[in-house]
């Protein structure tokens, strides 16, 4: 399949609210990340996906609750779509015992089982197999579940993407496996790593559905995630989108990202997809500019409680060094 000119379908006014002030407080939350960083307030890696919100907006409104979500260390927005509030995000980015893992995860390493949410891995490509694992087994329990496998074009690169894509359709597991292509491993261009450009076609060598889409229109994103959950829910096996999508900020906190054109990165900031959608809501009358700065108004209240509550939050104590390592079993070859 090549790239989708699927024209999207007529969404409510409830959609759009619910896209646009998603968006805007994964924005927020990294800008305000992005901040507190300067400040030394958040230490270590840090890696922020501000300019792919459509992409994690249209998943969270296509999908059921009790599908799975995996994908690599700019995962801030994923987590947030999927159900981790505001408050504990932030407190984990601080390293604080209130944090979404107590602290000891970092931006990275968000998990909740709540949520069906299962990280954040800082192994590139390393959650592919993994994503693959956890849609074996809603296989085995006989679960209608679809796991969402995401990855960056840096990880296509990985042999595990090959091997998994191989395992995938010869179970036919219930696995969505999505490229968020920001058209850059770190600081190097998809270009400059291999002769496919076109992620997607990597997944014709296992006879996989795939297909390209457009990751900047949340509206193309939603639709063509509920065609990909349906497809593989039904029993088909799995598919791979390759979404193009654009990260304003560099690879982490330390990178310039001085390999891009100001050009280039003017085109993409046009296509923004927050603006395109609040356009959208006072253009077509779903919404006056005054409910548009009380949204505004209301999530930035939100991260501004979020960073109080990181900052008045405890560290860890000393004794959860010893927790969450194993887990105790009642195997008979396990020794006291």
């Amino acid at each position: 399949m090549a790239k989708t000119k699927t024209k999207p379908k007529t969404f409510t006014k409830k959609m759009y609210l619910e896209w646009y002030e998603l968006m805007l407080r994964i924005r927020k939350f990294e800008e305000r990340a992005n901040m507190m960083y300067f400040q030394k307030k958040i230490r270590g890696f840090l890696h922020l996906c501000i300019g792919q919100e459509a992409v994690y907006a249209g998943m969270k409104t296509a999908t059921r609750p009790d599908d799975a979500w995996i994908t690599a260390y700019r995962q801030h927005g994923a987590a947030m779509a999927k159900g981790i509030d505001t408050n504990s995000a932030m407190a984990e980015l601080y390293g604080k015992y209130t944090g979404n893992v107590k602290g000891k995860g970092g931006s990275m390493h968000f998990f909740s089982d709540e949520h069906r949410f299962y990280g954040g891995h800082g192994i590139v490509g390393g959650q592919i197999g993994i994503g693959a694992g956890i849609a074996f087994a809603d296989k085995y329990q006989n679960k209608s579940s679809v796991t969402f496998c995401l990855f960056g074009d840096g990880a296509c690169r990985q042999g595990i993407l090959h091997e998994t894509f191989n395992m995938a359709m010869t179970w036919k597991l219930p696995v969505v496996f999505i490229c968020e292509n920001n058209f850059y491993a770190m600081g190097t261009s998809v270009e400059r790593t291999s002769n496919v450009t076109d992620i997607y076609k990597l997944g014709h060598g296992f006879n996989m559905p795939s297909k390209q889409i457009d990751g900047m229109d949340v509206e193309v994103v939603h639709q063509e995630i509920e065609a990909a959950a349906k497809h593989v829910r039904s029993g088909n096996g799995p598919m791979f989108l390759e979404i193009r999508t654009y990260r304003y900020k560099g690879h982490s906190m330390s990178d310039p990202a001085k390999y891009r054109t100001k050009d280039e990165e003017r085109a993409y900031k046009e296509k923004d997809p927050i603006g395109i959608i609040e356009g959208k809501l006072v253009s077509k009358k779903m919404a006056t500019k005054k409910q548009i700065d009380e949204i505004k108004a209301k999530v930035k209240q939100e991260i501004d409680d979020a960073v109080q509550f990181a900052e008045e939050s405890e560290y860890p104590p000393t004794k959860e060094l010893y927790t969450d390592n194993y887990e105790q079993t009642d195997y008979p070859f396990i020794m006291d």
